[in-house]
């Protein structure tokens, strides 16, 4: 387990080294002056220069990519270019609502994906599977924001129940969370129900009903536990997905987290919060997936010899 361990940390240190580089390099290769940008158009080109002098653009790229690095690996994420904060404490802020979006949303993607799955999966061929498998098409397929867009127009604008701005009261969890997570329920349903059907055709649930076994006992327990590691898998990989694509959902939703402080930050060229952000969310990432490597090595030991 050791072994597995050391491994699985090693390759996160790749991960975050590959995704701080292509964060610094993508994002310098955008078009325009940063330094003009936050100057003003009242600037002139001596005060465009000293801008850029102070932020340390001036410098070669390399140089800056150095510098760059070396501040990542002393926990600094340098201040922000218009507001002169530590980008780490405005993420800091932001990055409670982006996780507690996720929770719920992940939340709401269990409770239904799972269930859904399993149904699909016992009721194999018949017209509750084929439903099933339909809206989870269905799910997959509906991007995001357009379904933020009819769950407003239903429940916020015909039927005034439910808030759709900021994040007030529990009531606002509520859009979002059913934006995110019923797209991730339709990929766990999905993958639960071929998960389900490889192992309801296993000897061992044969003999289980031969030998007069409960049904309810055969299903929830003996297939559904040996079913659960690719879908272990796909919960921990979905969560991920979570946090990093929540830019077009907090933007909707007025939601106050990381996602839409990224939004924010391209209008206004603050390239030190853009790839903090980038950062922060490629860590938490590679960090669940992480962990999700650890749980299914435990529930499958099989997994730590690979």
């Amino acid at each position: 387990m050791l072994k597995f361990a050391i491994k699985k940390i090693l390759f996160t240190c790749v991960v975050l080294l590959g995704a701080a580089t292509c964060a610094f390099f993508l994002l310098h290769a955008i078009p325009g002056d940063t330094a003009e940008a936050l100057a003003g158009p009242q600037a002139t080109a001596e005060d465009v220069e000293n801008l850029r002098r102070s932020m340390g653009l001036d410098k070669p790229l390399g140089e800056q990519y150095i510098g760059y690095i070396a501040d990542l690996l002393h926990g600094d994420l340098g201040y922000s270019y218009r507001s002169n904060q530590p980008v780490m404490t405005l993420i800091g802020a932001a990055l409670p609502a982006t996780l507690q979006l996720s929770v719920c949303s992940m939340a709401v993607a269990v409770i239904i994906g799972v269930p859904v799955g399993i149904f699909a999966a016992i009721h194999r061929g018949k017209l509750g599977d084929t439903i099933a498998m339909i809206l989870a098409f269905i799910g997959v397929s509906m991007p995001s924001f357009w379904l933020a867009l009819l769950l407003i127009i239903e429940f916020s604008v015909r039927h005034p129940w439910l808030p759709f701005y900021g994040r007030e009261s529990l009531a606002s969890f509520v859009l979002p969370s059913l934006t995110l997570g019923l797209g991730v329920a339709a990929n766990i349903a999905r993958l639960t129900r071929t998960s389900m059907l490889e192992v309801l055709g296993q000897d061992y649930i044969r003999t289980a009903k031969g030998k007069g076994v409960r049904y309810q006992k055969v299903i929830w327990v003996h297939a559904l536990r040996n079913a659960a590691v690719p879908v272990v898998t796909i919960i921990g990989l979905q969560f991920g997905v979570l946090l990093g694509g929540q830019v077009v959902t907090e933007t909707v939703f007025s939601w106050p987290g990381v996602g839409r402080m990224i939004v924010d930050a391209l209008d206004t060229r603050d390239l030190q919060i853009i790839q903090g952000g980038i950062l922060v969310l490629a860590f938490t990432f590679t960090v669940i997936n992480l962990i999700t490597d650890f749980i299914y090595a435990l529930i499958d030991p099989r997994i730590r010899n690979r």
